[in-house]
């Protein structure tokens, strides 16, 4: 079912696209441009205007749709559980060694320096 309903989301995907780009550009983005009607504020609605809304929301239906079906499909165990690995990962039981070559921080004012090379 979550295929079907994939399928058709990009199908709407794509058909709203085309829609969009073939239409004419009236300048109804920002408020800018548009020509004639200035005073009138709303533009007479088209049939591709009008089907531009239709595959709109036929689009966000099928989005809804996929993300209940998606919600319904998800599984409560981990990956780590279904791939039967150790769910916390191993500690040492030793305490990691400091090493030797670690500076101490001097109690004079001077500038740290770094360490010679031998």
């Amino acid at each position: 079912m979550s295929n079907v309903t994939l399928v058709v989301h990009l199908i709407l995907a794509l058909v709203l696209i085309g829609i969009v780009l073939i239409q004419r550009s009236e300048g109804g983005g920002l408020g800018i441009g548009g020509g004639g009607n200035l005073m009138t504020g709303r533009q007479a609605a088209t049939a591709l205007g009008k089907l531009t809304w239709v595959f709109a929301i036929a689009f966000l239906a099928t989005s809804i749709t996929l993300t209940i079906l998606s919600a319904r499909n998800l599984s409560s165990d981990s990956v780590l559980e279904r791939l039967g690995g150790p769910l916390t990962e191993s500690v040492p039981e030793e305490p990691l060694s400091l090493g030797t070559d670690l500076l101490v921080p001097q109690a004079t004012d001077e500038p740290a320096l770094p360490p010679k090379a031998e």
